[in-house]
């Protein structure tokens, strides 16, 4: 395959920021540029100054606070207005003002667009375009041109698209970034036009922006990088206006890995991974696992099959090693479980395990999770599975008995849990209050446990869902609870099932305790 580079730009500061749901501060902005610098992009285009003062705070704060390594900022905006001079716009003048050595310049290429947005005619979208870039240039500026609606105006005036792509390149746009702004288009379109375009140029380096509202922004970008386009725009995690961007976390991969084509430093590739996931805390959306290279469950396997072939073959189920873009295999626990799987997941637990003892546990799980039990998101649980089939009970300590109740108090809603148990030798009881009942059971225990062991204070109750496994059978119906449990190094989660909501929750919050009490024994060879 073709080892020409690829130009990567991200817009994810941009056009990303334009996603339903997502809003970075200023501060934000910095940081996620930062990271994009870390991973080796060539371009990050910063926002629209003169369009918000978050962006105008964001360029200003970055001539002092962002320090690039890698990576050249970028200003993006429109051309002048209809009918203004370029100098006595303030547009141009704002992206002057952001200090930028580059800036990117949108301008229409649809003539249904001038028509009906611009208001005006062919002759004068032309004029603004050329204007503009040749005035920018004249300040000292490097200009790429964002040709929007490009693949659309193409189709419906071929004659008005090019000419604006040849005014663009003449007046010194170093880069002619066709746009496929509706996000509509498929590859084999995209393939002619792109083909269409580069013999209609000649001599023009082409980029090329895809939004993915047909699904196909990743695919497209890439027919369009082997007709010929040299820089390829999208952001990080695909976010962007509607359904999103061509998501550069599978496109990169794709172009490096797959295809033998440069497009970050081959040593920055094993970070995408970590980039991905410290964007999407910084935007505050939960990233899907299931996203490609990337997601948690990117290479994570559940089937007996695949984990059996795992063992003797990593790349058995897996179209590349995960740790090439910086993830990692996982195996996770259910009834399509075999004793492969629980071997290797005894194994990274650091447990011997007989193959006899493996198929008890395969049995086990099949049977518990026919009553709605899960351990794909209950390691913590599976862990003691693994441990009680070696015969070992806990012996942090006993139950004697609990009691919660919840009342009315003043206008508020009180729970209140007493525990009675052995421990230490001794027969302890405690009662903690809790915003509901699971967590002043979960207080109450904690409490009960703490001077024996002390340790239980870093160990947190952060995540409760509950499930109706047979919502049919009315008040009978059995209920399943996860819980996600942490401490100061790692975390972890259990499951408990049973018809009475509170039993199945303390059975989860026993064994969150329980595992976090042996997490620290193994830590520290108490």
């Amino acid at each position: 395959m073709s080892t020409r580079p690829v130009e990567i730009y991200d817009t994810t500061l941009r056009d990303g920021t334009q996603q339903e749901g997502i809003s970075l501060t200023a501060l934000d902005k910095l940081k996620v540029a930062r990271l994009l610098d870390g991973l080796g992009v060539a371009y990050i285009e910063g926002g629209w100054p003169g369009a918000n003062p978050k962006d105008d705070e964001f360029f200003q704060r970055a001539k002092t606070e962002l320090d690039l390594q890698t990576s050249t900022l970028v200003a993006f905006g429109a051309t002048r207005r209809a009918r203004v001079r370029p100098e006595d716009d303030e547009q141009l003048a704002a992206l002057l003002a952001a200090d930028t050595g580059v800036i990117c310049l949108v301008g229409k290429t649809w003539d249904y667009h001038v028509e009906h947005a611009l208001r005006t005619d062919n002759e004068e979208a032309l004029a603004m375009i050329g204007d503009s870039i040749e005035y920018l240039r004249s300040q000292g500026r490097r200009v790429f041109f964002d040709a929007e609606h490009f693949f659309d105006g193409y189709l419906a005036n071929r004659d008005f698209a090019m000419a604006a792509l040849r005014t663009a390149r003449d007046a010194g746009a170093e880069r002619l970034v066709l746009c496929d702004t509706n996000g509509g288009f498929l590859s084999h379109d995209v393939q002619r036009i792109v083909g269409e375009v580069g013999e209609g140029l000649g001599d023009a380096t082409l980029g090329c922006h895809f939004h993915n509202d047909s699904g196909m922004a990743v695919s497209n970008s890439i027919t369009a990088v082997l007709e010929g386009v040299y820089q390829v725009q999208g952001c990080i995690n695909g976010y962007g206006e509607r359904t999103g961007n061509a998501d550069l976390c599978s496109l990169i991969p794709n172009l490096s890995l797959k295809m033998g084509i440069e497009t970050i430093p081959e040593d920055r590739l094993p970070r995408l991974t970590t980039v991905s996931h410290h964007v999407a805390d910084l935007v505050n959306l939960t990233l899907d696992p299931h996203i490609p290279y990337v997601g948690t469950s990117a290479f994570t396997h559940k089937a007996g099959l695949h984990t059996s072939a795992l063992a003797r073959r990593s790349d058995a189920y897996e179209h590349l090693s995960p740790d090439s873009v910086g993830n990692a295999t996982r195996v996770v626990v259910s009834e399509l479980a075999g004793r492969s799987t629980v071997l290797a997941k005894a194994q990274a637990q650091g447990l011997e395990l007989s193959a006899e003892d493996a198929q008890a546990v395969v049995d086990r799980i099949k049977d518990l999770e026919h009553l709605g039990y899960q351990f794909e998101a209950a390691d913590g649980s599976f862990e003691l599975l693994l441990r009680e089939a070696q015969g070992w009970e806990q012996d942090f300590f006993e139950l004697e008995s609990y009691r919660v109740y919840v009342e009315h108090r003043g206008g508020e809603v009180i729970a209140e849990a007493t525990v009675k148990v052995h421990v230490g030798g001794e027969r302890v009881v405690t009662t903690r209050e809790g915003d509901g009942p699971v967590s002043a059971l979960d207080r109450a225990l904690r409490a009960a446990l703490r001077r024996t062991y002390p340790e239980v204070a870093d160990i947190h109750l952060t995540d409760y869902r509950v499930r109706d496994l047979d919502s049919s059978d009315g008040t009978s119906a059995r209920v399943r609870v996860l819980c996600e449990h942490a401490d100061i190094e790692t975390s972890w989660g259990t499951v408990g099932v049973h018809e009475n909501i509170i039993d199945a929750s303390w059975k989860a919050v026993v064994e969150g305790l329980v595992v976090g009490l042996l997490r620290h024994v193994k830590r520290n060879g108490d």
